[in-house]
């Protein structure tokens, strides 16, 4: 397994080593003491898995505290751009990204901690995403940011996106409520 820093602090692109003959291919999705020894030692209680078409954005999730969510996301069939957005108040890459595309050929993960908003377009149909998250779903704490907001300029990839109403009804980062607070002490281990 390899780790790729990424420019902002914190979100981990992780390549898995893929063993390939002419059956296929095997690989540790995930391994406890590999991912510890890379700097992210957490504990997942919730796995997720969405199925879309392509041209879909997902995004820009998050959860607030005390369910905030990290995530180790990765593409089980087809592709996607994947991105996490820095939403925390303080942090000197607050409202930057990191997009990476993530597909079932290249077996890429990516680690998301808690403070970054995350979305993704799929690029291919039927594609299967998954997620492992560090806190359960809660309607309660559920916010988003607009996908499409100016300030984060962000290109999806994605000529005519499919977004839910939801995901359009969300604020501009600007006018986002988030309830995290850059405390880079905490990140410094995830990023060896």
């Amino acid at each position: 397994m390899q780790t790729k820093k990424t420019t902002i602090l914190g979100l981990i692109i992780i390549i898995p080593q893929a063993f390939t003959d002419e059956r296929g291919f095997f690989m540790e999705a995930f391994n406890r003491d590999r991912y510890r020894e890379a700097g992210i030692d957490i504990e997942f209680v919730q796995d997720n898995l969405s199925v879309s078409k392509k041209g879909v954005i997902r995004g820009l999730h998050y959860q607030t505290p005390p369910f905030d969510q990290g995530k180790l996301v990765t593409v089980l069939r087809g592709r996607v751009l994947d991105v996490a957005v820095d939403i925390r108040h303080g942090s000197p890459t607050f409202g930057q990204f990191v997009s990476v595309e993530l597909s079932a050929d290249n077996h890429k993960q990516f680690w998301i901690p808690a403070g970054f908003a995350h979305g993704f377009a799929t690029l291919e149909d039927d594609t299967i995403f998954s997620y492992k998250c560090t806190n359960p779903y809660s309607k309660e704490h559920d916010r988003g940011i607009h996908f499409d907001d100016p300030a984060l300029a962000i290109d999806w990839g994605v000529a005519e996106p499919i977004v839910s109403e939801k995901d359009r009804q969300c604020p501009l980062l600007n006018d986002a409520v988030s309830a995290f607070t850059y405390q880079p002490q905490t990140l410094i281990a995830s990023h060896l």
